[in-house]
């Protein structure tokens, strides 16, 4: 009798067996995109009916659910303005990848918001982005400055107003940035050329660390960067956001607006302007100022545009002018100055603070303008159309006698056409891809008038590329192939000593990627890409020959320098818990025919002054490293964070090391917030390592270690419905004097010291 119990009691409970043995570790991830345009939709609701949860899009239209049994489901998709979708999914294996495209309501029904469009790349390598609180942070900052909040990207400067990006070692025209979807386009070749652009235009800057030559061609080697404003409001609805910024090192202000609109007569019509001024003076070291380090700036963008279902249409402009001043010790009179003052480690000239800017200075002005539009000529189908066009002017002006000083030493003007034509395809839910073509046109003239013999030749480049791009997504695996190819043609001529010299070249060569994404888990992912690219060499590695007076070299080039070829493999691992997580990156760049500029130990005297001469040489060589980030919650109140990157440039043939490569670093903080997030209190330090692996030869040895401490306390204030943010932060709290490897000027002077900035942003 109590077995014939017992073995009904264990029958009765087998179902509950089941269930409780059945794991729910499942996952349903994937991306929710505009039918329209494909481009993604940030805080989009995903919610499932059975299990009553949920989540909400992130920037980039990504969502993820876990923790999930086997079974089927009703998911439904919402955002204001479209219609909802409600699907039936099956979940049986370990991850499920779905992406659901939403179609917008009737633009006549009231309260619809109709949205614009922005440009958005997806890719399995490894992508960051800095949008919402991160971006407000860096606000004040260069765009170079600010990415040095993401691990992987450090800055290679020119004291320290001139920074530019650098990406696992790569920089200058092997990095590529778009703005606002447009190649941009400047005599970016220099070391003391920072990129033109302004950062406050921006609402979400993204960097991707592997080669994307085959979406962008030749220059995008090294990674790219997409510096993407805010998607046209093209509703009935208005915003304005102000931001002032005053800075205790340089007694720096900077003042930046923008304002957005829609039409409420002509749906789907908008408009966004926007504007910046910055001023700052002198930089201050810990002991002293540096001389004839300010800067001025002033910036505009605007942009109007119309989208329908069908189609969609956009023009923009922005307008970029700076001036900046070369550090004077920097240009120094004769040989013995020179030596004196690398021995020296500092300037012997240590004036009191101005904003007066002498020279040496650079004034550089930047135009682009853009139409975009894009057709659907079916649901399937998305015809897309991007003219760009560029002027770049930039003068960069000596210390000279008499009348000689008001004119500038080089005087470029470089014209810049773009044409992109290309097809998106998404046959269903799997499958998504582009065909495309681009054309680029560019012409560099020097402004007669200089009296000085032009460091780079007049020339004209035509570019033209072809490539094909296919995604296919199932399950927890997500791969992407690619194609390119490209041919580019340069004609170079100049007077030397009264000889013409001229130079005709061809280039041509494949690119390809392949890369993949896969759902290991519900809580870890792995992406790996591999990818070949080519770069052809640059109009100044090829032709340079004299005083390149911003970055006080003399700089020879060798027209006989082949193109680079590259083949790099970047891996992440990704962990995502319910506290925090972690995501480690490693990445190999084999590169053949690696172009490098390298100081020869000689001294060229002139009238000027004595400079340093360094040679563009070629090299096969090696890259590789690691960048590891992540986040904790330790309570809902307090939050860590950390970063580091390690980076290992090696030439192959000789087994020596190339110079100019970043030094180990590490980045660490904390964040404590009071009430609801109204006050936060945030703690960071910065560990560079000495960079023991250096060049054979260099003017100075590598500067020591250092550490930097920073504290900031930001306030949130509401004011009716609109926002106020309050931050104070002070930079280099400790006042630590300290040389940065990668500052070209670190042979002259210290960098900045203490820092302490008051910001305000006010949104209405």
């Amino acid at each position: 009798m109590i077995q014939k119990a017992v073995l009904l009691f264990m029958i009765l409970l087998l179902p509950l067996v089941n269930v409780v043995a059945q794991k729910c570790e499942l996952v349903l991830r994937g991306k929710v995109l505009h039918q329209e345009n494909d481009q993604p939709i940030e805080a989009a609701y995903v919610w499932i009916l059975e299990t009553r949860t949920g989540a909400v899009t992130d920037q980039n239209g990504n969502f993820i659910i876990r923790e999930l049994c086997p079974g089927t489901y009703t998911v439904t998709v919402q955002y204001l303005g479209h219609k909802e979708i409600r699907q039936t999914i099956n979940l049986s294996g370990s991850t499920t990848n779905q992406t659901f495209k939403m179609e917008e309501e009737s633009v006549a029904l009231s309260g619809v918001e109709v949205h614009g469009h922005r440009e958005s790349v997806q890719t399995t390598t490894a992508v960051t982005s800095l949008y919402g609180e991160a971006l407000l942070q860096s606000r004040g900052e260069s765009l170079g400055e600010s990415l040095k909040r993401i691990a992987g990207v450090t800055t290679f400067s020119t004291g320290n107003t001139i920074s530019k990006p650098v990406i696992h070692g790569m920089h200058s025209n092997r990095i590529m940035i778009l703005n606002n979807g447009i190649r941009l386009e400047g005599q970016q070749w220099g070391a003391e050329h920072a990129p033109e652009i302004d950062p406050f235009l921006a609402d979400e800057i993204t960097v991707i660390k592997g080669a994307e030559t085959v979406r962008f061609g030749p220059e995008a080697m090294g990674g790219v960067i997409l510096v993407n404003p805010p998607s046209l409001p093209v509703s009935k609805k208005h915003s304005t956001e102000i931001n002032l910024l005053g800075a205790s090192n340089g007694r720096m202000g900077n003042f930046a607006a923008s304002h957005s609109g829609g039409s409420g007569k002509i749906a789907g019509l908008g408009y966004r302007v926007q504007g910046s001024v910055k001023r700052a003076g002198n930089v201050q070291s810990p002991r002293y100022f540096q001389d004839n380090t300010g800067m001025s700036e002033y910036n505009f963008s605007g942009s109007i545009g119309y989208s329908s279902k069908k189609l969609g249409v956009e023009g923009y402009y922005s307008f970029f002018n700076t001036e900046i001043g070369i550090l004077r010790d920097s240009h120094t009179g004769n040989l013995s100055d020179l030596v004196e003052i690398i021995a020296n480690g500092e300037p012997f000239n240590k004036p009191d603070f101005t904003y007066q800017i002498n020279n040496p200075r650079q004034v550089v002005a930047h135009h682009l303008a853009k139409v975009k539009a894009h057709y659907h000529l079916s649901p399937a189908y998305k015809l897309n159309f991007q003219y760009g066009f560029q002027l770049n002017e930039r003068q960069e002006f000596d210390r000279r006698r008499g009348d000689l000083n008001a004119r500038p030493s080089l005087d470029l003007q470089l014209y810049t056409n773009t044409l992109d034509l290309f097809l998106d395809h998404s046959r269903n839910s799997n499958w998504s891809g582009s065909l495309g073509i681009n054309i680029i046109q560019q012409a560099n003239s020097n402004v007669p008038g200089t009296g000085v013999t032009p460091l780079i030749p007049n020339y004209d480049m035509i570019n033209g590329g072809v490539y094909l791009i296919e995604k296919y997504l199932k399950g927890p695996l997500e791969i992407e192939a690619g194609l390119r190819y490209d041919y580019r043609t340069v004609s170079a001529a100049r007077f030397i000593g009264g000889e013409l010299q001229e130079a005709d070249l061809d280039y041509q060569n494949f690119s390809a990627f392949i890369g993949g994404l896969y759902q290991l888990s519900p809580y870890f992912s792995f992406s790996s890409n591999l990818g070949t690219a080519w770069r052809p060499p640059n109009v100044n590695e090829l032709f340079s020959q004299g005083l390149h007076h911003g970055a006080a070299a003399v700089e020879i080039g060798d027209p006989d320098l082949n193109s680079e070829k590259s083949l790099k493999w970047v891996n992440s691992l990704e962990y995502e818990g319910k506290r925090g997580g972690v995501e480690l990156t490693a990445y190999a760049n084999q590169i053949r025919e690696y172009i490098y500029l390298n100081p020869t130990g000689e001294t060229f005297v002139s009238l000027r002054g004595t400079f340093n001469v360094y040679e563009y040489l070629q090299a096969n060589a090696l890259f590789y490293g690691l960048d590891l980030s992540g986040t904790y919650a330790f309570t809902d109140q307090l939050n860590g964070y950390f970063k580091g990157s390690i980076i290992r440039a090696k030439n192959t043939e000789t087994q020596t090391y190339f110079p100019f490569i970043p030094s180990d670093r590490m980045d660490w903080g904390l964040a404590y917030s009071f009430g609801k997030e109204t006050h936060r209190v945030t703690l960071s330090n910065v560990l560079v390592a000495r960079q023991s692996r250096e060049p054979e030869f260099d003017l100075a040895p590598a500067p020591p270690a250092y550490a930097l401490f920073n504290l900031g306390y930001n306030l949130k204030v509401k004011i009716a419905e609109n926002q106020l943010n309050v931050g104070i932060q002070a930079n280099n709290l400790f006042n630590t004097e300290y040389k940065e490897y990668m500052n070209r000027f670190r042979y002259f002077s210290a960098d900045m010291g203490r820092n302490i900035l008051l910001k305000l942003n006010y949104q209405f």
